[in-house]
């Protein structure tokens, strides 16, 4: 009798995925850069298509046929994306062209209001997408930074957290799951305790919504930034969650057409939310191909996702571990406080990353090199750059034995130069 192996949830969906399909050096593609961009479902590909043939035509500004079937799907993206985190209306959904204009649109609007002395709490694991916007705030407005330092375990330090914080905060910033350490931040706690002294909280979790279920009600923040381009949609689409009393409180961020109520020569007045943040023609295709990417991964479940690509991340560690001069950073699945994303930033001695990504390419698997726009965590940890292999509900062991074996060759092949 011959057993047969159960199939895993990649297996059920990788002809979803044709990308995935193609040969790279004349070897199968082994994708594993899923933390700086993932693949997009031929769900997602079609809506693209069937959007740019049968129903191309601008929203909200026409009566014909064609802009009111653009307009309804352009607005049922937004209650998808509402629905998907839990958001309390769908006003407090604010498409913007990814994660870092959401950023710089909190930074802009709410961030006027700042002044001297208020105080903003940021984590060295940033993103940069998530530090520099504040940078050049502090520069506007005389505010200052200050910085949660890592655990032992290089995760967020909660009991540094704390002893940062005080009534002069004004704002804390953190990313929910770091892209490089790939621990995952108690934001909760976090929200919780910056509530406490009057601050509000932005979660960066562009590296959280495409692989767990988030929750935005119980997590309590005032805002979340995601990308659509990391969670299976096209690029150019991210998206702004805010609480709806503090959304309506800020000024607009950009002006334009959209966002307007009435226009005079010497004045105007706004469009209620979320439009008042939405100036201009918006990225009407890919917002739509936002929703059918929530559609695809709702319908798969983020329960299920987060559980398969525990077992992945759990094997991609083990195996990374059994390769003598890799160095891992961030908590081990075995000792992650709440877990850990399915990443791994490694070094290998004294291989430059670069080189490591460059040997691995030929042999099909493609791996992300560099400092992962971390460059102040890098230096915190006293590195110039890593390796990061990035995995995606798509993946699988058979993928990871095949990096495994590419990078165990590199090493071997760059080692041999260096004794």
């Amino acid at each position: 009798m011959t057993l047969t192996r159960e199939k895993t949830l990649a297996d059920r969906i990788r002809n979803d995925f044709p990308i995935l399909h193609q040969e790279v050096n004349g070897k199968p593609l082994v994708y594993l850069d899923n933390a700086a961009t993932s693949q997009k479902p031929l769900l997602v590909l079609n809506t693209l298509r069937d959007y740019y043939e049968q129903y191309n035509s601008n929203v909200h500004r026409g009566v014909h046929t064609l802009s009111a079937k653009a307009t309804d799907a352009y607005e049922a993206a937004r209650d998808k994306v509402a629905a998907f985190i839990n958001a309390a209306s769908r006003q407090e959904i604010v498409f913007t062209r990814n994660a870092s204009e959401a950023i710089n649109l909190v930074a802009y609007s709410w961030g006027s209001s700042l002044q001297t002395g208020d105080e903003i709490i940021l984590s060295v694991m940033e993103h940069h997408s998530n530090l520099i916007p504040w940078q050049l705030l502090a520069q506007r407005t005389g505010a200052v930074l200050k910085f949660v330092e890592l655990t032992p375990e290089q995760e967020f330090n909660l009991e540094h957290f704390k002893s940062l914080i005080s009534d002069k905060t004004k704002l804390v910033a953190t990313v929910h799951v770091s892209n490089t350490l790939g621990c995952i931040s108690p934001v909760k706690e976090i929200t919780a305790i910056a509530h406490q002294h009057g601050a509000k909280v932005l979660i960066d979790a562009c590296q959280s919504v495409p692989h767990m279920p988030i929750n935005v009600q119980q997590i309590d923040c005032d805002w979340l930034v995601a990308s659509g381009h990391k969670m299976c949609a096209s690029t150019g689409i991210g998206f702004l969650y805010g609480k709806l009393d503090l959304l309506r409180s800020m000024p607009p961020f950009l002006g334009g057409g959209e966002m307007i109520a009435d226009v005079f020569l010497d004045h105007a007045t706004y469009a209620d939310l979320p439009h008042k943040f939405e100036a201009g023609t918006p990225a009407i295709a890919e917002a739509i191909a936002l929703g059918a990417a929530v559609d695809y991964l709702s319908a798969i479940g983020m329960d299920n996702i987060y559980a398969y690509e525990a077992e992945l991340t759990a094997y991609l560690w083990e195996q990374l571990g059994q390769i003598p001069g890799i160095k891992t950073y961030g908590p081990q699945p075995k000792v992650a406080g709440l877990g850990r994303a399915a990443l791994a930033a490694f070094t290998a001695g004294d291989v430059h990353p670069h080189d490591l990504s460059t040997i691995l390419d030929q042999a099909g698997v493609a791996i992300r090199a560099g400092h992962h726009c971390t460059q102040p965590l890098h230096r915190h940890l006293h590195i110039q750059s890593t390796a990061r292999a990035s995995l995606s509900f798509y993946n699988t062991r058979q993928e990871i034995d095949v990096f495994i074996a590419g990078l165990k060759e590199a090493v071997e092949f760059f080692g041999s130069l260096f004794s």
